[in-house]
């Protein structure tokens, strides 16, 4: 049994993982501030006696003997990042910061979950992890984008540094149940909008394109990351790399659902990408062959019948 902290553990995606990570057997202590997260993602984890939620921002510093860290605290949807941009960028590289500290006193191994966004609106497609990116530092999208290359630089440092053991991941645009309905991200608007019969609104005119990876997915690469080679640190890409158009996934939302909702189209948000698809050939390499498994329809039938009983409890 290992003693693993997930910060942002009442997350969308760090729900998941504790959830995996106990049911492998591990003592799992949640670290959540709540600000994007929610305890009815992990109320039902609650009374499991390896499981423990602390309520706890961690800009401020942690304390506790742990084996292992994954780091996933920080707002991922352009609603939530952009509400207080400050924060944003304080919560990557503060609490990087207060981690990599806490990993260097007790010797744990450390996961950055950091992000495609990395790349901003890329030059080079598909974007493996030794491109660089084409990132506007002063933009509306900037206390995201570069707040996590912050927090990789960090990462590294305090690795070559202080011989931190850490893992780096980048994650391309991912969905799945625990998603919060008004989180901005172009999945759950898309499924929200069709299951209420409202217009699904497209920005631009559709044609930029994005890769949708199935949360458990993503779970599986962070797992194999953590238990892969020490000195494979990476960053890695994890994502799936089809590739769709808004209009393409907007099309298959409104099939799956049955709903009779109309496609409009907004102005493009400031530094939009244009293009997100991520280069996999080092995650198969590495992480014993590692690939998404769930398709996008699948993927987004368990999603909309999530959404689905939401709404109709709301």
């Amino acid at each position: 049994m290992k003693k693993i902290l997930v910060t942002g553990g009442a997350g969308f995606v760090g729900s998941h993982l504790c959830k995996r990570l106990l049911n492998e057997g591990n003592e799992i202590i949640c670290l959540d501030n709540y600000f994007t997260g929610a305890k009815s993602n992990i109320i039902e984890l609650l009374d499991h006696p390896y499981f423990e939620m602390v309520r706890h921002d961690i800009t401020e510093p942690f304390y506790a003997e742990v084996d292992e860290i994954y780091n996933l605290a920080c707002p991922a949807s352009p609603v939530h990042y952009q509400y207080n941009p400050i924060k944003t960028i304080k919560t990557s590289v503060m609490g990087a910061i207060n981690v990599l500290g806490l990993a260097k006193r007790v010797k744990a191994k450390v996961l950055q979950a950091s992000t495609s966004e990395v790349y901003g609106d890329p030059l080079v497609h598909p974007q493996p992890e030794s491109y660089w990116g084409h990132v506007n530092p002063i933009g509306i999208r900037s206390c995201y984008d570069e707040g996590k290359r912050c927090a990789e630089t960090l990462f590294m440092d305090y690795h070559n540094q202080n011989d931190v053991a850490i893992k780096i991941i980048r994650i391309f645009n991912t969905y799945g149940p625990n998603m919060n309905p008004a989180d901005g991200r172009v999945v759950s608007n898309f499924i929200v909008q069709a299951l209420e019969g409202k217009d699904i609104t497209i920005f631009g005119d559709g044609l930029q394109t994005r890769s949708f990876q199935y949360v458990d997915d993503l779970v599986e690469g962070m797992i194999r990351m953590m238990a892969s080679e020490p000195a494979f640190l990476g960053p890695v890409n994890l994502g799936n790399p089809n590739e769709f158009t808004m209009l393409e996934l907007a099309q298959a939302v409104i099939k799956l659902t049955g709903s009779k909702s109309k496609i409009i189209h907004m102005d493009l948000p400031q530094d939009d990408p244009k293009q997100r698809q991520p280069d996999i050939t080092l995650a198969k390499a590495k992480l014993e062959g590692w690939e998404p498994k769930i398709q996008l329809e699948e993927g987004l039938q368990t999603t909309i019948n999530y959404f689905d009983t939401l709404l109709m409890k709301k």
